[in-house]
């Protein structure tokens, strides 16, 4: 197939493209950069270079002999984003081309604007290029767990059947998001949906948790291959930012009680969740949701894996509890389904020590990149 990356430098992207052209599909990576620049602009650059995305381009056909086509632009100008869908026809899209971080979507009403304006708008003109040059086009747009909140129900995988004084009906499950970034991926799901029911287009939203790790079976290990780990509080996830402390000897930063609970997943899932939403499309005119995520911790929990495992590698690991400076449940019920892709196929890779030992391995080979300033960072929701 042809297979349009949107955001394809990103921490995602670019794992997906690798992945994706390995499977022999011609794969177009297009990025503007965006978090490059914005890492820059708040002191978050990740742990170790990353070359640019044609240079890994270069690179990963020199290795492979396959090839990933790129293109840098903006797909807020309708001109770039007609160009690219005319001359390139997309059969899929993979939709990674939002701000990512919520923290930064916090900062202020600059960072506010900027998240706003970047990910809807980048959804938007993706919804018309569909309709109006490849209408058979798959989207597959990474949404986030955090759409649902914390309630106290279960979280079903998208939808919700509601029976009110004698009738049904179903609906998209309640979304109550924590932050700005979150909030715009509400809405990103919000227009999919009146365009699906609109225009019959089809689209798989995956309600994706927290992603840790870099190495994918593409990179096998190759350093110039791997994707960003940014550690810092802006962009670095928390199980990659523990990680960091952990060979820091800085202490876990554990915000409050340490009860916040969410589903989270390898990156070699992610890719693998992927390649089976792309190699299952739904039907015109349908919107199917996956939660994706394949175990559930509390932040609690994972400070106190990568405690036992930092320790029994020789280093001095301890935990903190920190103020916290998000808007949040410490405590909370949280029973989220995820059968939909483990239906389809997909096969987890859990969190296991000796997965923890060895990205803390892949640290230390950069231990003195590391800088502790970038931690905590002060971003306050309030």
């Amino acid at each position: 197939m042809n297979i349009l990356i949107l955001g394809g430098d990103g921490y995602l992207g670019w794992p997906t493209a690798m992945r994706l052209s390995s499977l022999g599909h011609d794969v177009l990576a297009v990025d503007n950069y965006l978090r490059r620049r914005i890492c820059r602009e708040t002191s978050s650059e990740p742990l170790y270079e990353v070359p640019d995305l044609a240079e890994r381009a270069e690179l990963w056909q020199s290795i492979s002999g396959r090839r990933v086509k790129v293109s840098i632009g903006d797909l807020s100008d309708w001109a770039y984003v007609e160009q690219i869908f005319t001359a390139f026809r997309p059969d899929a899209v993979v939709h990674y081309a939002e701000q990512p971080s919520a923290p930064y979507s916090m900062m202020d009403r600059e960072a506010a604007a900027l998240t706003l304006q970047n990910n809807l708008g980048s959804t938007f003109n993706l919804i018309h290029a569909v309709r109006q040059f490849a209408p058979e086009c798959h989207i597959v747009k990474l949404g986030t767990m955090g759409e649902y909140g914390t309630p106290n129900i279960d979280i079903e995988e998208g939808w919700l059947d509601v029976e009110h004084k004698g009738r049904k009906q179903r609906f998209l499950y309640p979304r109550q998001a924590g932050s700005l970034y979150h909030t715009t991926k509400v809405m990103d799901t919000d227009l999919l949906w009146f365009y699906v029911r609109a225009w019959g287009i089809r689209v798989t939203d995956l309600m994706q948790g927290p992603v840790y790790g870099v190495e994918t079976s593409e990179s096998a290990g190759d350093l110039r291959l791997y994707p960003f780990l940014n550690y810092d509080e802006i962009f670095g996830t928390v199980i990659n930012r523990f990680i960091v402390q952990a060979v820091a000897g800085h202490p876990l930063t554990v915000f409050g009680k340490g009860g916040q609970t969410r589903g989270f997943l390898n990156i070699k899932d992610t890719m693998n969740c992927i390649c089976l939403a792309i190699e299952t499309p739904p039907e015109p005119g349908e919107l199917r949701i996956f939660n994706q995520f394949t175990e559930t911790f509390s932040v609690r929990q994972l400070a106190a894996i990568v405690e036992r495992v930092g320790q029994s590698l020789g280093l001095n690991v301890r935990t903190e509890s920190v103020a916290n400076p998000r808007v949040e449940a410490e405590e909370h019920y949280y029973s989220p389904a995820h059968t939909g892709l483990v239906e389809l196929g997909l096969k987890p890779h859990p969190l296991t020590d000796d997965v923890v030992a060895g990205m803390i391995r892949t640290v230390q080979r950069f231990q003195d990149r590391i800088d502790p300033s970038k931690f905590l960072r002060g971003v306050q929701w309030r």
